[in-house]
């Protein structure tokens, strides 16, 4: 099998310092501490694919956008080009994808969000392969609403070396200034072809349903607790519990509560830090994605391994979100912390109910 693998190097760099993207931000992400996402994540699926045990040939482009990552695991990839500079673009990953159509590859497997799906999916529609040639997205952005991407890298790696049918899906994108001033919409880029399997997460849906009884509940239970520091999750039911509590929170950022007052609005992952308390008083409540399931790793970077080992965690839902994600997921990009997280636990959906979900 020849798979052609893109990565892109600055996927993902603003989530953990609050940014809720990259896009235009590379150089303020970079200011702010920011370290890269997108190759260690790259790394963990090339250590998968390399284990898989498949006649797997792999096609790279130079230096961090895939062979350094396949390199540094002890593959021996054929590299077919290299960025133009030491500050990749989009126009690279293009030149990347014509590369791969041009070699033959039978999938072309990327790392990245919803942008650099976008670049795959125009680049083989460009090539005239777009029905011919599947592909396939390792998650590494802070948004990713498009369903050609698999659960996780390793997950990544797995279906591109055993699907056998493919079917068309969505790439879907959104602008990323208007999702920092909490406007969501997202906006279909294009059609692609990509594997059919078991480890694909669905095309990302904003759920619906009242929450007023379960966010009433959380509220009350959070100034019940003093001396107690809540890490309040984005989103528009934990931005339910905000507006019990009588603030005003940041739509898609995390905010974080102790003792009747906000400590840091749209914090980042070290102002967290900074503001938990002692292990044990510490807890983050925060709502799955509506239609995908994700708990942790898809929209709250912030919420790091760092934090959630620090936390305990009350995940919270309406019954309708619930009801159409089947199970929930877990990508902190920590695979041990990944494990930790699964197999059952109580989601709260109402004032005083709860519901048993798996996390898979």
């Amino acid at each position: 099998m020849r798979i052609g693998v893109v990565v892109n190097p600055i996927a993902g760099m603003g989530g953990r310092v609050g940014l809720k993207g990259t896009d235009g931000k590379v150089e303020e992400a970079r200011a702010r501490g920011a370290d890269p996402r997108a190759p260690n994540r790259a790394r963990r699926m090339f250590e998968a694919l390399r284990d898989a045990n498949e006649a797997v040939t792999v096609f790279v482009w130079g230096g961090e956008m895939g062979e350094s990552e396949a390199t540094d695991i002890g593959l021996s990839p054929e590299v077919l080009g290299a960025p133009k500079s030491a500050e990749t673009t989009a126009e690279d990953t293009r030149r990347a994808v014509e590369a791969f159509v041009d070699a033959a590859v039978d999938l072309v497997l990327f790392v990245g969000g919803d942008g650099t799906a976008a670049d795959v999916a125009e680049a083989l529609a460009a090539a005239g392969a777009d029905e011919t040639v599947p592909m396939l997205g390792a998650p590494a952005g802070v948004k990713v609403y498009s369903s050609v991407f698999a659960v996780s890298p390793e997950d990544a790696a797995t279906v591109a070396t055993t699907f056998d049918r493919t079917e068309r899906r969505e790439v879907m994108d959104i602008d990323e200034d208007d999702y920092r001033e909490g406007e969501v919409h997202p906006e279909l880029r294009a059609v692609a072809t990509v594997p059919v399997a078991d480890d694909m997460q669905s095309s990302k849906q904003l759920g619906g349903g009242t929450v007023d009884a379960l966010a009433a509940g959380v509220a009350d239970d959070i100034r019940d607790a003093s001396e107690k520091t809540f890490v309040l999750g984005p989103g528009s039911t934990v931005g339910a519990v905000k507006a019990e509590l009588g603030f005003e929170g940041s739509p898609i950022g995390v905010d974080v509560w102790r003792d009747g007052e906000v400590v840091v609005r749209d914090a980042t992952e070290s102002e967290i830090l900074d503001a938990l308390g002692s292990e044990g008083e510490n807890v983050i409540v925060v709502s799955p994605i509506g239609g995908q399931g994700f708990v942790f790793g898809r929209g709250n970077p912030q919420l790091s391994p760092d934090v959630i080992r620090q936390c305990d965690v009350e995940i919270i839902a309406s019954r309708a979100k619930l009801d159409g994600v089947g199970e929930l997921h877990v990508d902190t990009d920590d695979p041990e912390l990944d494990e930790e997280l699964t197999g059952w636990t109580r989601v709260r959906v109402g004032r005083f109910e709860r519901r048993m979900m798996q996390v898979v």
